[in-house]
């Protein structure tokens, strides 16, 4: 029996012991990385609830966390050139916008003065919680969003677009072609949560908005391709490497304890 347990002790020692698979440590370009079609993107977020056990809200908190750290590695609050901090976070009814709620919080936590414009707010209790923290920190929601375009260039440093995430499918209702077609005309700039809001997930679009700025969410989608921004991140810390290996995903190492890595844009 004494033996035995020996034995046994030595292979759990051993499987103990065993090192992880380890992400590449290479200094990685955006075109070295896997992009997702919006199937296999769909897969992976349901593989992660199913088989690892996220929630969403788990999952979208971890997010919206990489996308205000990101947000505050590219603007600075003492850069911004409206005062300190004005940032108009604009979400959607979706788990994107719920991103986008999540990063006006940690936004607000961080020195920013973020406003929320949630022009379609879904009827459920994840969502609704979400509004009751932004609003349970004196983060002002617009009642509209205005259709000059100046007077938002006047108002804010920065556009948070949160309006729609890779399971978009177009065209976009009119309510919302109205709003996006207003974020194409302001000169601020954009930071785009994940896809651009109104782009084709895998095609893209060259006549929709031009975001400066975009975070991808646990890998780049194939219309990542086509973003010609100054600032690319990626936000996927919290990807289990068995998943990211079974699918190939090519991730980079994240530098320390971050939960953010700035990419090479491969057209540089």
């Amino acid at each position: 029996m004494l033996k035995l347990s020996r034995r046994f002790f030595k292979r759990l020692t051993r499987t103990i012991s065993t090192p992880l698979p380890r992400f590449t440590t290479r200094d990685m370009s955006s075109s070295e990385i896997k992009y997702l079609g919006q199937e296999e993107a769909q897969n992976i977020d349901k593989e992660l609830f199913d088989e690892y056990g996220f929630s969403v809200d788990q999952l979208m908190e971890l997010a919206g966390l990489s996308c205000a750290t990101a947000i505050a590695k590219a603007y600075p609050v003492q850069s911004m050139p409206k005062g300190p901090g004005g940032v108009l976070v604009c979400v959607g009814p979706g788990n994107n916008g719920g991103d986008g709620l999540v990063c006006a919080r940690h936004l607000r936590l961080f020195g920013y003065r973020p406003s929320i414009f949630y022009p379609k707010r879904p009827d459920k209790t994840l969502f609704k919680n979400l509004t009751t923290q932004c609003e349970k920190m004196d983060i002002p929601f617009l009642s509209y969003l205005p259709s000059e375009p100046g007077l938002i260039n006047d108002s804010y440093s920065l556009i948070v677009d949160g309006l729609f995430g890779f399971s978009f499918k177009g065209p976009a209702r009119p309510q919302f072609q109205e709003i996006l077609d207003t974020l194409k005309k302001v000169d601020i700039p954009i930071a785009s949560i994940d896809i651009p809001s109104g782009w084709d997930v895998e095609k893209g679009d060259s006549e929709g908005l031009k975001p400066e700025f975009l975070i991808s969410l646990t890998a780049p989608k194939q219309c990542a391709k086509y973003f010609t921004g100054r600032f690319h991140f990626l936000g996927g810390r919290f990807v289990p490497q068995n998943l990211a290996l079974k699918y190939s995903l090519n991730l980079p190492s994240y530098p320390g304890t971050d939960c953010i890595v700035e990419l090479k844009m491969s057209h540089d």
